[in-house]
């Protein structure tokens, strides 16, 4: 079974530098919810930033304040 990074890797291999006036890919994510386009949007910031939702948490912040005596 394939983990979660492994089905998330980019294949290299299938991409194609073409010209935005001669792809059709306009019309395709015009073809799209827009709710469809952010869920697209939000994979591909996940894959290239590396997010992992199920590890990553917030920072936690200290701080120390010191009490006035009197």
């Amino acid at each position: 079974m394939k983990t979660q990074e492994e089905l998330l890797k980019v294949d290299r291999t299938a991409f194609v530098v073409t010209s935005l006036h001669e792809s059709d890919e306009k019309e395709y994510w015009l073809s799209k919810t827009p709710e469809e386009r952010l869920q697209a949007l939000e994979l591909m910031r996940q894959i290239v930033y590396g997010y992992d939702p199920a590890t990553a948490r917030l920072q936690r912040v200290l701080e120390i304040a010191q009490r006035r005596t009197g």
